[in-house]
């Protein structure tokens, strides 16, 4: 499902395929712009977001981080709120980064690609602090992921200790471990998917 964060004249969302979206109702009727990763493959007019790019919300800025692996597309927000400091102060890494798992990689690409994908997006959040605070996109009894905790929220230490899929450093290890006791996709995702993009419109 896509996972937005709205704010002045803006809507950001991490396009994905579990659940038909309402993101264009949304960005109509909040009079905001469709934001998505510049590499997204849709065919409905967007603001493109590229790699490293900063957008301001008044005091917040937001920064892109390409996270390829739950899907291609896949980008995670680093926000930091600049009243209270200059460093970041959490992220949001929608079905990427969960409390207790990582992402699904199978719905867009083969699932060995996808993991390999995300084996290199980890390596890019393991180098985020400590500190950090993760705010994900799914929980326990979501089909994202194996290990879910219900927790809504995490950091990136205590992932760094706790997530057995966010601890491992080899790659071959971790592509392993990520094929293993894969759920069952989403029904219809291929459909909600394109559905999403803007190339079909999926019947009731």
């Amino acid at each position: 499902m896509p996972k937005s964060c709205c704010g002045a004249g803006l809507t950001m969302f991490v396009f994905e395929a579990e659940t038909i979206s309402t993101d264009r109702a949304l960005t109509d009727a909040a009079e905001v712009d469709y934001t998505l990763a510049a590499n997204a493959d849709v065919v409905i007019q967007l603001k493109e977001v590229r790699k490293g790019d900063h957008l301001a919300l008044d005091n917040v800025t937001i920064k892109g981080l390409a996270t390829p692996g739950r899907t291609p597309e896949h980008i995670c927000l680093l926000v930091t709120d600049r009243t209270r400091a200059p460093e970041p102060w959490f992220i949001g890494t929608g079905p990427t980064l969960m409390v207790g798992d990582l992402g699904r990689t199978e719905l867009a690409v083969s699932a060995e690609q996808g993991t390999k994908d995300l084996f290199a997006s980890i390596r890019k959040l393991k180098n985020l602090p400590d500190y950090l605070e993760i705010l994900p996109g799914a929980y326990a009894g979501s089909v994202c992921g194996r290990n879910l905790s219900a927790n809504p929220t995490s950091t990136i230490g205590f992932e760094r200790r706790h997530n057995k899929a966010f601890a491992i450093k080899e790659e071959l290890e971790f592509v392993t471990y990520m094929l293993s006791d894969i759920p069952p996709p989403p029904l219809e995702a291929a459909k909600i998917r394109a559905t999403n993009s803007g190339r079909t419109i999926m019947q009731a």
